[in-house]
């Protein structure tokens, strides 16, 4: 923890010159990749075959040499040869903790920590929190999961920081609306829809969240609601606190990213993670501040190191020195590659609907979007709910709607539904579920 209250975490790490970032990326590179080829199966074999290897890292650059990763990789090596798998570098005897995914999209894969691995992540997990303004003397709601979730163990950084912090998990709204009433916190870490979502339930029990509550920042994840000006202004409007977005992954760990006051993209650890954005469907490396697939190389995490692991999240990195004086990355996340779809030759992420939903006047926010063929072609459908207090028609509202999203995104929905206030059932208190594919041949 800094001895003083400075507003960087570690100010030498945090603002040095690019080149000295850069030369400190390439030295770990080099060494991380020598530790895979050398310990790990898969990447000793993949190397090979690929006709790399770790002696032809000279310059950052030659990372794109080497095959890529993703998702299916970890899943077809894990538990192969060993209850870690072929990717994973280390004995078990030396993981100290593994967090699992949610296997929304597939098995869950594991995600393993040797104690070196889960401090550094823990120290990267105070420095967001320092940066986003935490200090010894705030009070820390953390309300995630904590049942094998990444950001379970994020509370520990959170501890680091010299903050009071409360273990909150998973709890009903009810019993964590009355944990913030009676214990007064400043800070709490949610999703963006379930923070919009408990505000709605605060006001609805008699509970003011700007003047009952005490909360000052919230930190959201998980969702692309925090990067999403328009979700971000209403969630704060709603709580009378500034919010703040952060980007984590299992598979490398709980926030990868955070915010700063400037709110201009996520800073990313640059001192953890080398990023790529490549072409999503040739695999062409960008350059930067080109929009792509980020694809991401761990260069301090020996467990299990990721060499150009492909996320499936779409964004674009810049390099250029930010405001607030901070030198590493700032990405800016669209969306999952398997989440956008092309409609009339234009390219629809969830949360440009959302964006254009969230500043609608009138409606709640809440949204469902289906996605579905006609006559060959792309199309999609939006729901939404009218407040209980809107007296306009259905059909007005639908038709606010449709024009809106087609003045923001290019294309308009096939259709909208207008739902009462709460019959949406879009609510949750984790990750909300808001898209239905109903296509019955889905592009590759």
């Amino acid at each position: 923890m800094p001895i003083n209250d400075s507003k960087y975490w570690d100010e030498h790490l945090e603002c040095m010159p690019r080149e000295e970032l850069e030369a400190n990326q390439l030295k770990d590179l080099k060494e991380i990749v020598q530790f895979a080829y050398d310990n790990s199966p898969y990447y000793k074999r993949s190397f090979d075959e690929a006709g790399v290897k770790p002696s032809d890292i000279k310059t950052l650059k030659d990372i794109e040499k080497f095959p890529f990763i993703n998702k299916k990789t970890q899943r077809d090596t894990q538990g192969v040869g060993s209850f870690l798998g072929e990717l994973c570098a280390v004995d078990e005897k030396d993981v100290v903790f593994i967090s699992t995914s949610s296997g929304s999209t597939g098995v869950p894969t594991i995600s393993p920590f040797t104690q070196k691995d889960f401090d550094e992540f823990q120290d990267t997990e105070a420095r967001w929190f320092w940066q986003v303004g935490m200090r010894p003397t705030d009070r820390y709601v953390h309300a995630l999961n904590f049942s094998l979730y990444v950001g379970g163990p994020d509370v520990i950084g959170a501890q680091r920081t010299g903050a009071l912090c409360i273990w909150g998990g998973t709890l009903p709204s009810e019993r964590l609306l009355w944990v913030l009433k009676t214990y007064q916190p400043t800070v709490i870490w949610t999703s963006p829809s379930y923070a919009w979502q408990l505000g709605e339930k605060a006001l609805k029990s008699g509970i003011d969240p700007k003047k009952d509550l005490n909360i000052k920042k919230i930190i959201v994840a998980g969702e692309l609601g925090g990067s999403i000006s328009a979700t971000r202004n209403a969630i704060e409007e709603l709580w009378g606190a500034q919010v703040y977005d952060f980007y984590g992954l299992s598979d490398i760990f709980g926030a990868c990213a955070a915010m700063c006051e400037y709110k201009d993209g996520l800073h990313i650890a640059e001192n953890h993670i080398l990023v790529e954005t490549v072409d999503p469907a040739t695999g062409k490396v960008l350059p930067p501040g080109s929009k792509g697939e980020f694809v991401f190389t761990t260069l301090r995490k020996h467990a299990r190191p990721l060499i150009r692991f492909r996320t499936g999240d779409i964004g674009w990195i810049d390099t250029s020195k930010c405001k607030c004086g901070r030198t590493h990355g700032r990405i800016h996340v669209l969306g999952r590659k398997d989440d956008m779809f092309i409609v009339s030759a234009v390219n629809v992420f969830p949360s440009d609907v959302e964006a254009g939903i969230r500043s609608i006047s009138g409606i709640t926010g809440e949204y469902l979007i289906r996605i579905f063929e006609k006559d060959f072609t792309c199309k999609y459908s939006v729901e939404v709910e009218k407040k209980f207090d809107n007296l306009d028609s259905d059909e007005n509202v639908a038709d606010l709607v449709s024009k809106s999203l087609k003045a923001r995104i290019g294309v308009k929905p096939y259709s909208v539904v207008v739902h009462k206030d709460g019959d949406l059932n879009t609510r949750s208190e984790h990750k909300s579920k808001r898209i239905i594919d109903e296509r019955t041949s889905k592009p590759e």
